[in-house]
């Protein structure tokens, strides 16, 4: 993997990162996503500073990221369950 150095820009502010090349797309996407959240509570909420818009993204993603990370272990236990049926199955059948 290739570093890169890159400069983004989040709430008029500009950060250098370095990153693995690879990441560089995504990168970009989630700093659009966060500036675009940030316009967006902007102009629906009173603030003082940019630090409120912040953490209100700031909780925005951990509300989804928690979300998410239940759908996924609810999933993945569901298809635990399911692979220990077939292999229960199978296991039975071969006995037989």
């Amino acid at each position: 993997m290739s570093s890169l150095k890159i400069t983004v820009n989040i709430a008029d502010r500009e950060y250098r990162l370095n990153i693995n090349r690879e990441e560089e797309e995504k990168i970009r996407e989630v700093v659009e996503h966060v500036n675009t959240n940030l316009r967006k509570y902007a102009e629906n909420f009173e603030f003082k500073d940019k630090q409120d818009l912040l953490a209100m993204v700031v909780l925005e993603a951990a509300i989804k990221n928690s979300e998410l990370e239940k759908q996924l272990d609810f999933q993945q236990h569901q298809l635990t369950d399911k692979l220990n049926d077939v292999n229960r199955v199978l296991t039975e059948t071969r006995s037989t």
